[in-house]
């Protein structure tokens, strides 16, 4: 990687470095033509070649992967405020100190990023949705509008933390890895996000409405939900010292009508339907959760399960 598009050890300014960076790269969808050109040149090649057949047969597969979800402030603000309210305990494990320079992994809106800076901190968030990234910079912080995985910091931070937001993240090596190089030596990672099983009563409703109206729903699904085990050994192999991480089941009392979460958190599900089937399947996957999820006074719950964790870098 070329060093002079990193930001200066201790810069956080970062926005200009990051789009250059971007206008750089190619973009995946590139590199699958360019990948497909070849093969379609090397015809021949391929048909001597059982494993170059297959992954050409995969790469001209119609692809079925989950759509980008889209973020609204006002909606989120409405349907999950309570994302960042039950944020404390993570941010008790963060234990911010005055004068740290700390980097929050998918900030959103920027509510308990304000939080973190009213510590005392230095703080910058990273969110690729601009819609949140505009509301975070009306709080006066520091935000870049970028993925996790493309974000390019030096050791410049004492500390990286995320809130509900690395579920969204399947590239879950790759983020480890920025995140692991954007600290200091012996920094600290800590981070809540779900877990295995969590939502698994609206995941299941929602794949399951979805293959029936003959979409692939578990291509759709945008979450990747990890054991202990797994996003431990990650963390591990990322050259951390993993010295807290825990499962928590946190079964989460809603604000209103389950409806509300669904059009908030579901976008990558009904973005595979025509737009004048989305209200329905919604109003069908309501239906398939209600007998689990709503009580006999109408307040939803939705089936939470947490993974928590603090790590430090070995180095």
């Amino acid at each position: 990687m070329n060093r002079e598009l990193e930001p200066p050890a201790g810069s956080f300014e970062a926005a200009e470095l990051y789009q250059l960076r971007m206008a750089l790269k190619s973009t995946y969808a590139q590199r699958l033509q360019d990948l497909q050109d070849m093969l379609d040149f090397n015809a021949e090649a391929e048909a001597r070649n059982p494993r170059l057949r297959w992954a050409a047969a995969r790469l001209r597969r119609p692809r079925v992967e989950s759509q980008a979800q889209t973020w609204n402030s006002e909606g989120y603000d409405k349907n999950a405020r309570f994302v960042t309210d039950l944020g404390a305990p993570v941010l008790e494990l963060l234990a911010p100190k005055p004068g740290e320079h700390i980097l929050d992994v998918g900030c959103g809106d920027g509510v308990l990023t304000k939080k973190i800076a009213d510590f005392g901190c230095s703080v910058v968030g990273v969110d690729s949705s601009a819609d949140f990234v505009a509301s975070a910079r009306k709080l006066g912080l520091t935000v870049v509008e970028t993925s996790a995985s493309d974000m390019v910091f030096g050791p410049v931070f004492d500390a990286v933390f995320s809130n509900a937001a690395l579920h969204w993240m399947k590239d879950a090596d790759v983020v480890i890895g920025r995140a692991a190089r954007a600290l200091r030596p012996r920094g600290r990672f800590v981070a809540e996000m779900g877990g295995h099983g969590c939502v698994k009563t609206l995941l299941s409703a929602l794949i399951e409405e979805l293959d029936r109206r003959g979409h692939d729903g578990h291509a759709a699904n945008p979450w990747y939900f990890p054991t202990v085990e797994d996003y431990g050994g990650r963390l591990a192999a990322a050259g951390f010292d993993v010295r807290y991480i825990e499962l928590i089941p946190r079964p989460t009392p809603l604000p209103g009508d389950v409806m509300g979460w669904l059009t908030t958190f579901c976008g990558c599900f009904t973005a595979v339907l025509p737009e004048g089937d989305r209200a329905d399947y919604l109003e069908c996957v309501r239906d398939r959760i209600k007998p689990d999820l709503c009580d006999a006074t109408g307040k939803w719950t939705a089936d939470y399960v947490r993974l928590r964790f603090a790590a430090y870098l070995r180095h």
